[in-house]
């Protein structure tokens, strides 16, 4: 190619606090489109000149992908997304225009599954909360601290047996738990056990890890039935959506001592966290940064160039979501 011009153009579509941290790389490849920030009317006005040579939107992060931005996309053909996650895509509006939506596929599952499995040690082990008694000076005043609980034998349910939590259960067979699970469909290559449904999982478990996607569907599903079942010395690991677990009853259930701790990488209304939670010692708090390493950016970098170049070139895409 002889330019810049004769790339193809793709729209970058970005929240104010999300960036694209390899431009350089898709730079090689493509013509890179922003889309503005700072008013509806330039937003406009750029895709008057623009919109009819757009056929590819990256979607940084959570940015929405409705039907007032697809709108305006008129020879738009597909979303490519940098996240696991797609609950910002407006999926049936997508596929009633025939579009083609890309997830990050497993660029982030090993990066999560490891996360996962430290929030468990750590609210197991009280990892954290040991930590800040020692740099209280506490330990030599108090001596002794509360023991924590060992994670072989542990029996854990999966919520969402796909790429992450698959790599979660093969990380915790290692440690000696027993592993069973719940998802969308039961999964004929793999032997640990099935349930149909979260409260019975719960009900089997020590642990709830909850990995799954978020749809209208799984909104709440960790519920108060389902932490009752879980509990007195149940542990719920989040690395999924924070709108997953029903938060108020989490707190509350915490409060109550109903089940034994949490690990959280996710929130209901992030970046804001029950402030209930910041003073029990059995609960691990994150900045849903359980998918952000170096590594992970440079195979989300891959995922993302992979499946431009597979598009533009008519061949299969690398990580598509099924619409069906």
């Amino acid at each position: 190619m002889s330019g810049t011009q004769d790339l193809p153009a793709i729209l970058i579509h970005r929240l104010p606090a999300f960036n694209l941290l390899f431009k350089s790389k898709l730079h090689n490849h493509f013509t890179l489109l922003y889309l503005p920030l700072d008013s509806p009317d330039s937003t406009h006005s750029f895709l008057s000149r623009h919109a009819a040579s757009v056929r590819a939107l990256v979607a940084v992060g959570p940015t929405p992908v409705n039907s007032q931005i697809l709108d305006l996309l008129p020879a738009l053909e597909i979303v490519v997304c940098s996240s696991a996650g797609i609950d910002h895509v407006d999926l049936s509006e997508c596929r009633q225009r025939g579009l083609l939506v890309t997830s990050a596929g497993n660029a982030f599952s090993e990066d999560v599954a490891d996360y996962s499995v430290a929030l468990l040690i750590d609210v197991l082990r009280r990892v954290s909360a040991g930590n800040r008694f020692v740099r209280a000076g506490l330990w030599p005043q108090h001596g002794s601290y509360p023991l924590g609980s060992k994670l072989g034998g542990k029996r854990v349910g999966i919520v969402g047996l796909g790429s992450i939590g698959s790599e979660v259960a093969k990380r915790l067979v290692a440690f000696g738990c027993s592993i069973a699970y719940t998802s969308r469909k039961k999964k004929l290559a793999v032997s640990y056990p099935f349930f149909e449904n979260v409260h019975d999982l719960a009900a089997d478990c020590n642990v709830l890890i909850v990995c799954c996607a978020l749809t209208d569907q799984t909104r709440h599903m960790i519920n108060k039935d389902v932490m009752m079942a879980l509990g007195k010395e149940g542990v719920i690991v989040n690395v999924g959506r924070g709108a997953l677990i029903d938060e108020n009853e989490l707190v509350q259930s915490l409060l109550r001592g109903d089940i034994g701790g949490t690990g959280l990488d996710v929130y209901e209304n992030e970046p804001h966290v029950p402030e209930e939670l910041f003073k029990l010692d059995n609960v691990v708090l994150s900045r849903h940064v359980a998918v952000l390493t170096p590594e992970s950016f440079e195979a989300l970098q891959d995922v993302i160039i992979g499946n431009l170049l597979a598009f533009f070139s008519n061949k299969p895409l690398l990580s598509p979501i099924q619409l069906d």
